[in-house]
């Protein structure tokens, strides 16, 4: 409990203490967005950094150099706890958006750093909302801002499954004509979603695959991407499995 204490205390002084931060963000954003893109990017990837320290999580990156460094890309990725986002944010090289449950909207503070960030937040509950945060994406990433998302909709909570990825997903990649970058992420639960309400030190291995260049696909694996880049993942996530023991 003391981890989840000591996590819960940083993230609110956090999120006090950095209103000043967000009013000098507003401001640059008027004058220079590039600037506060890189600026909010730093100052958040500083808080996760601490966060994750706190809550135990010990990650081995494998595969960075398969991030390409020249273009915006969409990052795709299972997901089984909250930290997935905290560790793979911590390691993006570019302005980068997640798309998020809509809920998170709720959250004072936190929503206007995410919204700092180009994170988005979508309805599940809503087609047509749905679509628009799709299309947001695809502005987002044709104008240089990596998108993340994970596609199988919300956090899995079956250790060592995958739920089917969302085919609509991709579309972000497909009309950006931005390459995909498969992430596997094995044993994230085990820092908290495991055993609430206890965070507890935990190895984790984040893997980034070799990008996915739709364009440069046979017709037949373009038609059943989500199939494809899943098969990847799980490929990556078994192996790397097998590294923990």
């Amino acid at each position: 409990m003391i981890r989840l204490i000591l996590v819960a205390i940083f993230i609110i002084l956090f999120l006090i203490l950095s209103i000043p931060l967000l009013i000098a963000e507003w401001i640059i954003g008027k004058f220079n967005p590039g600037l506060k893109d890189r600026t909010s990017l730093a100052i958040v990837n500083w808080a996760f950094r601490r966060v994750l320290w706190l809550a135990g999580g010990r990650v081995t990156y494998i595969g960075e150099e398969n991030i390409p460094k020249d273009t915006a890309v969409l990052y795709v990725g299972n997901h089984r706890s909250y930290f997935d986002v905290v560790m793979t944010y911590i390691r993006v090289p570019r302005p980068t958006g997640y798309v998020s449950k809509i809920e998170m909207k709720k959250y004072p503070l936190f929503s206007n750093w995410m919204r700092n960030l180009h994170c988005l937040f979508l309805d599940r509950n809503d087609v047509k909302q749905g679509m628009q945060i799709i299309l947001a994406a695809i502005e987002k990433a044709k104008n240089g801002i990596s998108i993340a998302i994970f596609p199988e909709g919300t956090r899995n909570k079956v250790n060592d499954t995958f739920l089917p990825f969302h085919e609509g997903s991709f579309k972000i990649a497909t009309k950006a004509k931005v390459p995909i970058v498969p992430v596997s992420i094995v044993n994230s639960a085990e820092i908290f979603e495991d055993h609430l309400p206890r965070m507890k030190k935990t190895k984790v291995i984040v893997e980034y695959c070799k990008p996915v260049y739709v364009d440069q696909l046979d017709k037949e694996t373009q038609k059943s991407l989500s199939t494809y880049v899943s098969g990847i993942i799980q490929e990556a996530y078994f192996k790397n499995k097998e590294l923990l023991h």
